[in-house]
């Protein structure tokens, strides 16, 4: 029979797929003799039956029966007992580690009797009674469904009434008068009474943390994380510890090491008086971890050694929350601790040279989306001393961020929509505005500290965030906040915030590379470039050395190539040659369109083969002693002729007197128009349709290697024939390719070997690879298109029109054009890759859509035996990185 409960001393660091981060790590814990409330934890299998089917499995009621006695016999009390309750708190807890996305309820089993028994055993009314009333508050929000707002607004009331200004003023009569009013919100707004019955409020709220593994919330965070939409949340129900019985108790979050900078030594927060959710939410502002030396001496060394004890245990840095209840230290939850882009690899490379971790784990320990995140733009320091500043707070996590100050989540969504930046401006944030986070370019909060809901969801999502200025005033209901000196900034005002120093400027200010940037393009020695840019060439030198992928870069001209090959490029892999009749080259493809005989073509094509020529040599000069893959034109021919319905304004409006190239070229227009020209007059059939344009390209190319050759250079050009269906396509552009490059060997002497072959783009190509391979000497799958002509989308078209309807229901976990479809796409590249080599043993396999940058893609890509992806210039280290770590993970034999 399946078991749905673990008792704490029962699981392990190892169960997370099935008790959930948080219950496994509870249990590892228990398991090291650390002091951890008792408990249990109820499996993400029956969050997974109850999601399915509408109710608890068989089986589940029983077995938390007799983990709750049991549970009752080892703390000697009984779950909402009138004399001396045993109270329990309920919390989700999934594989991933999801902050705030999912429910928590506390002191689950007080009622209007319970709670004068814990009066009585605390001595304390009113921590009795405050209890009561956060418990109302939670469930009543959580379970019931009630506006929160409701509650805070009676708590101000209540406040209000006796010209308070913190919610501590509120005595026992109070807060005994807030529960009543508590207890009436729920009954006006829930249609029914709070529960009294402690088995109720249990079960209650054991469903409502399944239900939010389904809330939008976490379903948005899932998506912006990659979680997978069918793990389930664990819950974990444990005993309750209070940090709020008085100055001597309190509770906090610490980290072994600085989650912002990967710093080693004691970070955290520390609030006396509190409980864990008056922290995480930044209500109220707390004080440095190291301040807990001074309050409660005891409790700081012992929470010390349990620190280093974790770090050494987990090999990584930890993330804790804790609770001192009245000079008792307990542990209520460890977990690998989110960090910085900057934190990962310096950690990485602490725990490297501390010997914890060898060079596989460190490139483990790092991704490509932190790489990235290091190669965004900072603040350019010799424009700072112009900016006006306005305040400074704590630098939560690093980047520079500007945008237009928005102060409600909604507001700052539709503005990203529209493709405006924000940054978004809260008191705190809470889980509700996690769509603003996303959105915005950085989050700015007066209140919280490090370990708030702001900074830990920021830091997990790479996105700039200072939090705890508390010098500005901020008005949400207003849409303003005030700095010193009485300066109003007003929402879709410019503002300027640094994650890496806490400040915030007025205005925009300018931005710079950043040193990681500096370092790839090779204007920073890594010597001269501190920790961070230290850490990371390591790491990537061990990528590099244990990759068995190379990575070429999509690049059309000599900038673009040159950049790459500093970047890391080991060639180009897609380079696209009708970026090359752009500009003022347009009107040579017109001519070539409008022709009207042999000679007319002919000429049109001799005028644009000298400047291909040219553009071929500047690239091969760039990458010189690496292969460079040309793409013969490929988009349709009527892209390079003006709109269809501006060009039949110009000409209606001009009358009998319009231009008669205007005519022309309508009519040219109209000739070429098609239906659906994504699968029209495109690719290899441009070169069958129009005789001598691919010649043209192909001469362009010879000519060009040959000059580089003849220079002293290494050319290696590869010729590849787009949107190839059949082999009997690629035969005879192939054949007309080999005629071309033998007469300009001939002609200049000089021989440079040149591989022909062709790109992977539709279905048939990849069904009948075997075929083709006979004629091609390497394939390159165009994801981007194969992507659509697996689908049946037109990305242009179904982007805007229906992928966020399709992401909401689960349709896609993430967009097809963002990373490769394994299970129908990447089965495609399967095939054509093992067909083709059955083949031409040979042959050589790449990738050059969007997903040749995607660190998941790229996994896949070496998973299926591939020699390479290609990229934009700017995501080769990403690339590179996650060739190493994918062969780290999954060496090839």
């Amino acid at each position: 029979m399946t078991k749905f409960v673990f008792d704490f001393t029962e699981g392990n660091k190892d169960l997370k797929d099935l008790l959930g981060g948080k219950g496994a790590n509870l249990a590892e814990m228990t398991n090291l003799g650390l002091p951890v409330p008792p408990g249990f934890t109820i499996t993400t299998e029956a969050c997974r039956y109850y999601l399915e089917h509408g109710g608890l499995p068989e089986g589940l009621e029983d077995e938390v029966d007799a983990h709750l006695a049991a549970l009752e016999g080892r703390m000697g009390k009984r779950l909402g007992d009138p004399g001396d309750p045993l109270l329990v708190s309920v919390r989700s807890g999934a594989k991933f580690s999801m902050p705030g996305m999912m429910e928590t309820v506390l002191n689950v089993g007080l009622n209007d009797e319970s709670v004068h028994g814990l009066a009585a055993q605390s001595g304390d009314e009113r921590f009795a009674w405050d209890s009561y009333r956060r418990l109302i508050q939670m469930f009543g929000k959580t379970v019931l469904d009630v506006d929160g707002d409701l509650f805070e607004e009676a708590i101000d009331a209540a406040k209000a009434a006796k010209d308070a200004d913190d919610d501590g003023d509120l005595d026992a009569a109070d807060l005994r008068a807030l529960v009543e009013t508590f207890k009436g919100i729920v009954r006006e707004h829930a249609g029914r009474e709070f529960p009294t019955d402690p088995r109720e409020q249990m079960d209650l709220a054991v469903k409502a943390v399944f239900d939010s593994w389904n809330a939008p919330r976490a379903i948005l965070y899932r998506r912006q994380e990659r979680i997978p939409v069918d793990l389930g949340t664990a819950v974990n129900v444990c005993s309750m510890v209070f940090g709020n019985l008085g100055m001597d108790s309190g509770t906090g979050v610490a980290f072994t090491r600085d989650p912002a900078s990967g710093q080693q030594g004691v970070y955290g927060d520390y609030l006396r008086n509190a409980q864990g959710e008056d922290v995480v939410a930044g209500i109220r502002n707390v004080v440095p971890l190291t301040e807990l030396e001074r309050i409660d001496g005891n409790s700081y060394e012992q929470l010390l050694q349990i620190m280093e004890t974790l770090e050494n245990h987990y090999l990584d840095m930890c993330d804790i929350e804790f609770t001192i209840e009245r000079g008792k230290l307990w542990m209520l939850q460890t977990r690998v601790g989110k960090r910085t882009a900057a934190a990962a690899f310096r950690i990485a490379c602490q725990l490297l040279d501390q010997g914890l971790i060898d060079e596989d784990e460190a490139a483990r320990r790092v991704t490509g989306d932190q790489l990235a995140q290091l190669m965004f733009p900072r603040f350019d320091e010799a424009r700072l001393a112009d900016a006006q500043r306005l305040t400074k707070g704590m630098n939560a996590s690093p980047g520079a961020a500007v945008g237009k100050a928005v102060f409600s989540s909604e507001r700052a969504a539709r503005a990203a929509e529209k493709g405006e930046a924000v940054i978004l401006v809260r008191r705190e944030t809470n889980p509700d505005d996690l769509a603003g986070m996303v959105a915005a370019r950085g989050v700015l909060t007066s209140r919280g500290g490090k370990t708030s809901h702001a900074a830990v969801v920021a830091r997990g999502m790479g996105k700039t965030c200072v939090c705890g200025a508390e010098e500005l005033e901020v008005d949400v209901k207003a849409a303003r906040f005030t700095a010193p000196g009485g300066v109003v900034v007003n929402e879709g005002d410019v503002i300027s915030i640094d994650g890496t120093t806490g400040e915030v400027y007025l205005g925009e200010v300018p931005v710079e590379d950043s040193p990681v940037v500096q370092y790839f393009e090779g204007r920073l020695d890594p010597r001269d470039g501190g920790e961070l840019v230290q850490a990371v060439h390591r790491v990537m030198a061990h990528a590099d050395a244990r990759a068995a992928l190379k990575v070429r870069a999509n690049a059309d001209n000599r900038e673009d190539a040159a950049r790459a090959r500093r970047f890391g490029a080991r060639g180009i892999g897609l380079c696209r040659t009708e970026h090359m009749f752009l500009g003022d080259r347009r009107q040579l493809v017109e001519k070539l369109i409008l022709a009207e005989s042999e000679q007319e073509r002919a000429s049109a094509l001799d005028a644009l083969e000298p400047l291909q020529r040219s553009d071929f040599e500047g690239i091969f000069e760039a990458m010189d002693g690496l292969p460079v893959t040309i793409r013969l034109i490929d988009p349709p021919l009527h892209e390079f002729l003006p709109d269809l319905t501006e060009l039949s304004v110009r000409v209606a409006l001009a009358g009998d007197g319009a231009d008669p190239q205007d005519r022309r070229l309508l009519e040219a227009v109209h000739r070429l128009h098609e239906q659906n020209p994504m699968l029209g007059l495109r690719g290899v059939r441009l070169g069958l349709a129009i005789p001598g344009l691919f010649a043209m390209q192909v001469r362009a190319i010879a000519e060009a290697a040959a000059q580089r050759r003849q220079a002293g250079g290494d050319p290696r050009p590869e010729i590849m024939i787009p949107l190839v269906g059949a082999v009997q396509e690629l035969e005879a552009i192939r054949d007309e390719a080999q005629g071309v490059l033998a007469e300009v060997a001939r002609s200049t002497g000089v021989d440079v070997p040149t591989l022909i072959g062709t790109m992977i783009e539709l279905p048939r190509a990849a069904l009948t690879a075997a075929q083709i391979a006979e004629a091609a000497e390497f394939f390159s799958f165009g994801t981007n298109d194969l992507t659509q002509t697996t689908w049946g989308f037109s990305r242009d078209d179904v982007e805007a029109a229906f992928f966020s309807r399709y992401l909401e229901l689960g349709i896609f976990g993430v967009s097809p054009f963002e990373t490769l479809d394994k299970e129908g796409v990447g089965r495609l590249v399967r095939i054509g890759a093992e067909e083709g080599r059955r083949t031409r043993p040979d042959l050589k396999l790449g990738i050059c859509g969007e997903h040749g940058g995607d660190p998941e893609s790229v996994h896949f890509c070496h998973e299926v035996g591939l020699d390479y992806v290609s990229c934009s210039p700017f995501r080769i280290p990403v690339a590179r990185l996650e060739a190493g770590r994918a062969a780290i993970d999954a060496p090839r034999g």
